[in-house]
């Protein structure tokens, strides 16, 4: 029966997860929406963007539970590295920690992330984390189920050296953009900036973001 079916789903994060460099800064950000099997819609409000230190954030894609674990591991495991050197971790140290949980629970898990952030020795960067645990650091990343709908759209409009404001519609449009192709993103759009100075969170509610006439 569909109820059987929607009872043994996994629930999955159905996602569109994006993050992008600017001159000072990062900004990360999702939609909010979670699904049974890929199919029925369970939650709107998921939050992705997770805050695993002060200054650095991570977005998840792919199965909600996994993602979860993941994310739970590096939080305490950063915390812990930080007490170690008595100073901020490094972008690339929570990076290298999602890559080897990813790697070395390879077999079990079905999840992938994006990590961003700053930090003194070399400022804003993003890392994309895959499955298998492979990492890729990029001046913008996609990822998730409604990046297949959008990449001809972040290739067209990226630019290096966008402005904070800049990067805020790149990443704002392209959300919206996935979010009105794919089914199961969709919701809200939670973003994170993260400078020197502070790591700044907003939420923009579906009816605030941009009509897809005016992305063209």
């Amino acid at each position: 029966s569909v109820n059987g079916e929607w009872r043994s789903s996994k629930v999955s994060t159905g996602t569109t997860i994006i993050a992008v460099t600017y001159d000072g800064g990062v900004v990360i950000g999702s939609d909010s929406r979670a699904s049974m099997g890929g199919e029925y819609v369970s939650s709107r409000v998921i939050n992705k963007v997770v805050q695993v230190h002060d200054k650095i954030f991570c977005c998840m894609a792919g199965s909600l539970a996994d993602a979860q674990a993941v994310t739970n591991a590096v939080i305490h495991q950063l915390s812990f590295h930080s007490m170690q050197m008595g100073e901020p971790p490094l972008v690339q140290s929570a990076a290298s920690i999602m890559r080897s949980f990813c790697y070395n629970h390879r077999d079990e898990l079905s999840a992938g992330f994006i990590v961003a952030g700053w930090d003194s020795k070399r400022g804003p960067q993003v890392f994309q984390v895959s499955l298998g645990g492979m990492v890729l650091e990029q001046e913008f990343t996609i990822a998730g189920s409604g990046s297949t709908y959008i990449y001809g759209y972040v290739d067209a409009k990226f630019k290096p050296g966008m402005t904070r404001e800049e990067c805020l519609t790149f990443t704002t449009n392209a959300l919206s953009l996935a979010m009105d192709r794919d089914n199961v993103s969709g919701g809200v759009v939670h973003l994170a900036i993260v400078t020197e100075k502070e790591a700044e969170k907003q939420l923009i509610p579906g009816n605030k973001l941009p009509v897809i006439q005016s992305l063209e």
